[in-house]
């Protein structure tokens, strides 16, 4: 079959999820350009009129990730709810998420280290290149800080509510997120439990980890 030229319409997001798809099947370091396009039929060539190279690519599938996970947190902490419940609601949503796209979830345990690594330069303007690359790679780690902190300020609520018993939020908060990426890791689709499954047995978990002692 043909490859598609750039010119042709191809869907931003569609590229996104390939992408994590191939980065999930052969690592970051053994994925190229090549092989993302030849994901979506497009070719290599094309895949450079979207997407500067495979770092600002790998950032790109981590930010969408993020964003969209951020983005249903936010209603969930922003609600009425009792901190008990909006931490479960939470947790439900995040390993979800996860399970919703392994791919992408992954990418956020396996991937972070060549983001962080990444280097992107080989262009003209060089300067400028890298300057766009920093300040969005900045922003990206200024995000997930973000989204840590809001787990971390439900449980902090929680213990001075009285809900939950008194513990270090940032390090139950930091195993917390742990282990809901690490779902991205060994969960299959069609395996014994479902999404859902696995993130009632997650709130379970975590909510008798945090409930008071009598």
């Amino acid at each position: 079959m043909a490859r598609k030229p750039a010119d042709q319409s191809v869907d931003r997001e569609d590229i996104l999820w390939a992408a994590a798809e191939v980065l999930h099947r052969n690592g970051y370091e053994a994925t190229t350009m090549k092989d993302i396009a030849a994901q979506v039929n497009l070719t290599a060539a094309s895949l450079y009129h979207h997407f500067k190279n495979k770092d600002f690519l790998l950032l790109n599938v981590l930010e969408v990730g993020l964003d969209l996970t951020i983005a249903k947190l936010e209603v969930i902490a922003s609600s009425e709810l009792s901190c008990a419940e909006k931490l479960g609601a939470m947790i439900r949503s995040h390993v979800v998420s996860v399970t919703g796209n392994v791919a992408v979830g992954a990418a956020m345990v396996f991937e972070i280290r060549a983001l962080l690594n990444a280097n992107v330069g080989g262009r003209n303007d060089n300067d400028a290149f890298e300057a766009e690359f920093a300040a969005r790679r900045k922003r990206f780690f200024k995000r997930r800080d973000y989204f840590e902190s809001m787990f971390r300020d439900t449980v902090q609520a929680g213990i001075a509510a009285g809900e939950f018993r008194q513990v270090d939020a940032a390090i139950v908060t930091r195993a917390m997120l742990g282990a809901h990426n690490w779902v991205g890791v060994w969960f299959r689709e069609g395996g014994r439990l479902t999404g859902e499954e696995v993130a009632d047995v997650m709130v379970d978990t975590w909510q008798a980890a945090l409930a008071k002692m009598s």
